[in-house]
Formats: structure tokens, sequence, C-alpha cells
């Protein structure tokens, strides 16, 4: 459900307190509000957002001539990837900078006449927020900016044309046929805005790429594919199920649950101490991920932390989670009958409901005393690893979350001591 954002009105108050307001002319004459949220051919000499850090105010200058080259406003020798890399490798190493691509984003992205550079612009900002989120400061402004371009397609292509006819009256043939060129490039840009508003709250909360690893090139073309190709980590278990039907079209479980999951386990993570405690790699974690969505696993694996941290993510960043917001409280409630916690995962509905016996069953194997002996992690520390995967707590009240925490991790107890999953044997 989308949340209503800020009014017109606080997006307004915001911008009047944090703006770096720009200059122009020899008079040094203040350039208004609206001018500096505007599309701009030009450079410019100061940072868009108030800053006191040099250099930040250097690169910011530096980093908006980025922006008007990937959107094809400036020439440039670097390919589109390459500006994109340079663009994303800068905000992710300066977290200043982050704020200002955002507001450059904003200010390139309204008003702008050339249909191909306002999508490239929307593209941008898209590949930027599969890597860092904005400040919580500056997380509603961009909100409410995307959440007014929802449905705004119509309004947009109008606007264009008022801009174009406002600047030219009398527009001459060539310039006419660029236009039309222009206008038939790139996708609606409601789809850009719809994606840009899920992956907003998303990043929101999980913080974007983690790690010492740079981003790559690799990285930036899967941000940018995932725009119109759901991920395979962070969308709907339906959306991933749709994804692989014409990879995989008999297979009834998620092509990735499963495939990590035989990962860890051929790579003897039910011998290994700590397995899904003791966290992977992280930058080999992410190197994973990035085959996997390729529908790649390397023979290279050694390491079963890696798997069983990359499937921790998967679970975790499921859109729902496996166990749907609508039976939590059911959850919660039974975490101490097991006949009760059985009888909620019969009412799940069916994708789900295999989903989480599968999740079980693999759990189950570890909590055999034969594997506990080696891991360490009893029925106990596997519930409380696996529980925050499976439910979320949806209260801000941080006693209620401490309070559910426990239950989550109980509930999650009993099914691995009594969920028959003896039927997901070689379901894939």
């Amino acid at each position: 459900t989308l949340r209503k954002p800020i009014s017109q009105s606080s997006m307004a108050d915001w911008a009047s307190k944090n703006l770096n307001m720009h200059t122009q002319g020899i008079f040094r004459r203040r350039i208004s509000i609206s001018n500096m949220l505007s599309w701009n051919g030009g450079s410019i000499k100061k940072p868009m957002l108030i800053t006191s850090n040099r250099t930040i105010k250097k690169e910011a200058c530096e980093m908006f001539k980025l922006v008007q080259s990937y959107m094809g406003d400036r020439q440039t020798r670097m390919d589109r990837n390459h500006v994109a890399l340079v663009t994303v490798t800068k905000c992710w190493s300066m977290q200043g900078l982050r704020d200002e691509l955002y507001i450059q984003l904003i200010r390139q992205t309204t008003d702008n006449m050339c249909y191909r550079s306002l999508a490239w612009g929307w593209e941008l900002m898209a590949i930027s927020l599969a890597f860092f989120s904005p400040s919580p400061k500056f997380q509603s402004y961009l909100e409410g900016y995307i959440y007014r371009h929802l449905d705004s397609d119509e309004k947009i292509a109008q606007h264009i044309k008022e801009l174009v006819d406002l600047k030219n009256k009398k527009i001459t043939k060539s310039r006419k046929k660029r236009k039309q060129n222009t206008e038939d490039e790139g996708l609606p840009i409601s789809t850009y805005a719809k994606y840009c508003y899920r992956k907003l709250h998303k990043v929101a909360v999980t913080g974007g790429k983690k790690g010492l690893r740079k981003p790559t090139v690799e990285e930036i073309t899967h941000a940018r594919n995932a725009i119109l190709t759901p991920s395979l980590f962070g969308s709907s278990l339906e959306e991933i199920m749709l994804r692989q039907q014409d990879m995989y079209p008999g297979n009834k479980l998620p092509w990735v649950q499963t495939q990590l999951s035989q990962q860890v386990l051929a790579l003897g993570g039910e011998q290994t101490e700590g397995i899904f405690r003791i966290p992977g790699d992280i930058d080999e974690v992410n190197a994973l991920k990035l085959q996997v969505e390729q529908w790649r696993i390397p023979n290279s694996l050694s390491d079963p932390n890696i798997p069983a941290s990359l499937l921790k993510l998967w679970y975790r960043e499921l859109e729902e989670p496996v166990i749907p917001q609508q039976f939590y409280e059911e959850c919660i409630s039974n975490y101490e009958n097991p006949d009760a916690a059985v009888a909620v995962v019969q009412l799940l509905p069916e994708l789900n409901r295999l989903v989480l016996c599968y999740l079980i069953h693999f759990l189950q194997i570890f909590a055999q005393p034969s594997n506990v002996g080696r891991t360490k992690m009893d029925v106990n520390n596997l519930a409380m690893v696996m529980a925050p995967n499976c439910l979320r707590c949806q209260s801000d009240d941080p006693r209620i979350i401490f309070e559910n925490t426990r239950k989550e991790m109980s509930f999650l107890r009993m099914l691995i001591v009594h969920l028959d999953t003896s039927f997901i044997k070689g379901l894939v």
C-alpha cells in the first residue's frame, strides 16, 4: 500500500531550508527555487545542497557533469555504463554526495524538454537506488517527488509539448523530427517511478550495497535490467516464480531457494560450526548474488557460509515474508501450541506453504543431534537466526518488538520440531 507522501508545501519548505541558492548575472541575483529545481543545460559552480565539506563542494560540480553526460545533455567519450559506474562509485564511497546526486536528478528531470534525456535521468535514479539510500532527512522529499510521477505520463507528455511550444513557436521541420525521435525512446516515466518508489522503501531499510569492493559494471547492468525484469531478490514469491517460468517451467519451488539450500549441504554446511550464525564474507556474498541473478552457481565455492548468508538474505528481502503479514498475529498467539502452529502452516497460500515447508525440512537436517554436535546450532539457535527472515513485526514500539521476537523464535522452533515435511523430499 502506498503511504501518502509529504505535501507539496512541505517539500517547498524543505527546499527553502536546504537548497544552496545559486546566483546569476553581474549583480549576482539569487535564482528562484523553481529555477534551481528545473532542468539546466549549463554547469553549476557550487552544490545544490548546503554543505561545509570542501571535498563535497568540489565533487558535486563534477558530478553534475556526469549526470548530464548520462542523460545525453553533455558530450562525453565515456559510454553510459562507465558514466553510471563513476557516478555511483563516487556516491557509494562518499556518503555526503548521495543526497546531492538525488537532488541533481530531481532538477534534471523537471521541466526537461527532451523525453529521452528525461527517461535516462529516471534510469540513473533507479540504478543509484540499487546501491545506496538517501539520508533519512532527504528521504521524504525524494519519496514525495517520485510519488507525484507514479501516474503522470499524459501530464508529462503535455508539459513537454507546452515547454517546447513556448520556447519555439515556429519549430523547424528538423526540430520536429528530432523531437519525435526522442519522444519515442525510453519507457513511460511512470514505469521508472513505480520501480524507484518500491526500491526507495527497500533500500531505506537494507542500506544498499555493503562490503569493501566497489560497484562493478556488471552490477550497474544488473541494476538497469532490474527496472523491467523482477530481481530474484526483493521481489514477491509470485514474481520470482513467474520469472523462472521459461527457465524451469516444471518447478514448484523458487530455483534460488532450492539451489542455495543444496549448495550449503554440498559444501558440508551441516557439519560447519556456527552455520547461519557466522556470516560469510560480504563481498563474496555480493559476488554470488550477482551470479545467481544470472541463473548461475559457480563451481569455485568452498565456504558454506557464503550460500548460507545469501539464502538468509533471500528470505529476508522477499517483498512479503514467507509467512504473509495477515497470519502474523495467529503465529505469535500460538507460539507454545504445536498443533495450532502446524495448523497455521496449512492455512497459508499454496506457494508460501511449499516454500516454508522446504525451509523447515532444510532446518530439520541441521537440527539432527549428530549435526548439532558439530555446528553448535541446536533447534533454539536455528529458530533464533531464521525467525526474523520468516516473520516481520510491523510495530514501531520497542517493547512489542522485543516481546514478539521471543514469540517468533518459539513459533519457528515449534515448526522445526513438530511439522511433518516428509512430503517435500525430492520436490524442486
